[in-house]
């Protein structure tokens, strides 16, 4: 695609996009996503779970409020605000909201299962 077919989605209001209730305490915005690279925001409610899963795609996510316990593998660490955690193709990996918070996720490629 080249940006012409893409101007509709190059330029993204957050207000233009309504939440996703994913149930128990989580939610999550699509934000924008072509086949190679998806950007999605998640919100937590404090003590929610972002269950322990892998998948195919990479990952890396931002910790842009609160704070999270974040499994990684066999490794475990409080990550807050301004943190980040990268996920490899199909290591295990999640969270626990100790504080709410909000995650901004990156995956490649896009994951097709969200849409």
């Amino acid at each position: 695609m080249n940006y012409k077919e893409l101007s509709n989605k190059a330029l993204i209001t957050d207000s233009d996009i309504d939440w996703e209730n994913l149930g128990d305490g989580v939610r999550r915005k699509i934000m924008a996503y072509d086949n190679h690279l998806m950007l999605v925001k998640v919100h937590f409610n404090k003590g929610a779970i972002g269950t322990i899963h892998n998948h195919p795609h990479l990952q890396m996510s931002y910790v842009a409020e609160g704070s999270f316990e974040v499994t990684m593998g066999d490794d475990k660490k409080v990550l807050t605000k301004g943190d980040v955690f990268f996920a490899p193709t199909m290591v295990f990996h999640g969270v626990i909201c100790l504080e709410e918070g909000l995650l901004i996720d990156i995956f490649n490629p896009h994951r097709a299962d969200f849409l």
